[in-house]
């Protein structure tokens, strides 16, 4: 983590409760909990009050103070801002997948996108939500990154896993396996490459980064033995991306390349499809993980872990995700300033 640049003042990072039913609230308590932490960020917690004063009391909390405002424009700093999407009563049912829990997950989510738009807020965390019983007439998306991407349309964007030495981004991302190999050009390639170029010099400040890519078939297809996307898709992609000074390496056969420590030499990779690329992240990445949506005008992170049913309620999920997005979100505004 970079220092908090003083000259812009402190950031206003906006926190989306997620689904209320899981994790997202004992884990938003929890980095909250440290009054160290607000010498950072002016947190404003997208959600509803009566909600986080339920698990605050659940978890021992009730020294934790906040308070309510109306607007982002509001927020105090060294306090917790709640921002409330409704004055309901929510039922509150740990560990269960509701409509009520879904409803409340999108009032919070569309909220904070509309500040974040308007740059009432500097950046946007958004806690795990049920890709289920979020969808409504109102929300039609794959998840919450399309839905956000959707307030910026005249920009692209790339999904970037982010850990301590690990940067994964995907050319495709949730997409059935079987469609993957008709969905990948070398043009979308190239447009990925660029993307993730320019966030890793924009938003990481890395000068000439090196970008490894990853082939589609095993052995990146072996010289055409296992299928021809490799070498006629992904290696002209890669001479392109060079061409327009990238430097973009492979393709490399992905297990060769995680199952050594070729990874390490490289600023970051470029994954053709979700599973290729999550799986060594989640294995690689001991401290948890986080997704950055890079490509857009504003910042935005989120953990990478689910709603956690399992454990909701327990005071046992493990809050340390939560945390590097939020320092990771400071971290990429220093950047960019």
């Amino acid at each position: 983590m970079v220092p908090i640049n003083k000259s812009f003042g402190l950031p206003k990072i906006g926190i989306t409760q997620g689904d209320i039913n899981g994790i997202g609230y004992e884990v938003i308590l929890k980095v909250l909990a440290d009054p160290r932490i607000l010498d950072s960020f002016i947190p404003i917690v997208y959600g509803q009050s009566k909600v986080y004063s339920y698990y605050k009391k659940n978890f021992g909390m009730e020294e934790m103070s906040y308070t309510v405002i109306r607007d982002a424009s509001q927020a105090q700093p060294k306090r917790i801002n709640i921002i409330n999407h409704t004055d309901e009563e929510l039922k509150i049912e740990p560990g269960f997948s509701t409509p009520t829990a879904g409803k409340a997950s999108f009032a919070a989510l569309k909220l904070a996108t509309n500040d974040l738009r308007s740059g009432l807020i500097d950046a946007m965390v958004t806690a795990p939500v049920n890709k289920s019983n979020i969808q409504s007439d109102q929300f039609k998306f794959k998840g919450q990154t399309d839905y956000i991407k959707s307030f910026f349309p005249d920009n692209e964007y790339i999904t970037i896993l982010v850990s301590e030495k690990l940067r994964i981004g995907f050319v495709t991302n949730h997409l059935p396996l079987k469609e993957v190999p008709s969905a990948i050009n070398k043009d979308l390639i190239v447009k990925k490459l660029k993307l993730m170029n320019s966030a890793l010099i924009k938003d990481f400040s890395i000068q000439a980064p090196k970008i490894a890519v990853l082939g589609l078939n095993p052995h990146a297809s072996d010289h055409g033995l296992i299928g021809n996307e490799d070498d006629d898709i992904i290696r002209p992609a890669i001479e392109e991306a060079k061409n327009n000074g990238i430097m973009a390496f492979g393709p490399f056969p992905a297990d060769g390349f995680f199952g050594s420590d070729t990874w390490l030499k490289y600023d970051g990779v470029l994954s053709m499809y979700h599973d290729q690329g999550l799986i060594p992240f989640r294995v690689l990445a001991v401290d948890g993980g986080v997704s950055f949506t890079a490509g857009l005008p504003v910042v935005r992170t989120s953990t990478i872990h689910g709603t956690g049913y399992d454990i909701a309620n327990k005071n046992i999920a493990d809050p340390e995700a939560l945390r590097h997005a939020i320092f990771l979100a400071i971290d990429i505004l220093n950047n960019r300033h």
